[in-house]
């Protein structure tokens, strides 16, 4: 089997245990929280996302990996470290917190997304053995990123529907 079709293989299987991992124990977990404490559990995991910047270190990467995508790799996973972290520490001021965990999550959704398209673009499952070390990133630790992105976008939608039902339910109380 060739080097391309094991990165391809990865990619799309990196996605199944977190899944069902994230099926069994995470979402049950989350759901059973405030919004507030689930949203800051998920900021905590993407404040880590500094890391992408080992995409820029020579040597820990192949001189080959397309610049294109390691460049970009990066610096927006840098910036959605940093929102994360900017919301994790902002929990008790909700006008700073839910702005910032919107835009780490949709920056950080964003990045993987763009990634994934610079990927294809680049060539990028050609010459996946440039990821050298790194290589473990786009196959272990994307799948859980978006994962709990997508768990953010929903806690946010529902936790907005809950308070919306909330307010029509006072308003009804009151008429």
């Amino acid at each position: 089997m060739s080097p391309t079709i094991i990165f391809q293989i990865h990619l799309a299987l990196g996605y199944v245990p977190w899944l069902l991992c994230f099926g069994a124990y995470g979402w049950p977990w989350l759901k059973s929280m405030e919004p507030v404490e689930a949203q800051r559990v998920i900021a905590a995991l993407h404040s880590f996302r500094f890391f992408g910047l080992v995409f820029l270190v020579p040597g820990v990467v192949g001189p080959h990996l397309p610049a294109g995508f390691a460049t970009t790799a990066a610096y927006a996973d840098f910036a959605t470290g940093l929102l994360a972290m900017l919301a994790f520490v902002t929990t008790r001021r909700p006008a700073l917190f839910w702005p910032f965990v919107v835009a780490f999550n949709l920056v950080g959704a964003g990045d993987i997304l763009v990634d994934y398209y610079h990927g294809v673009q680049l060539g990028l499952a050609d010459v996946a053995g440039e990821l050298g070390a790194v290589y473990v990133i786009p196959i272990i630790y994307v799948p859980l990123l978006m994962v709990t992105h997508v768990a953010a976008f929903y806690l946010l939608v529902s936790s907005r529907d809950r308070q919306r039902l909330q307010g029509d339910e006072i308003e009804l109380a009151g008429s």
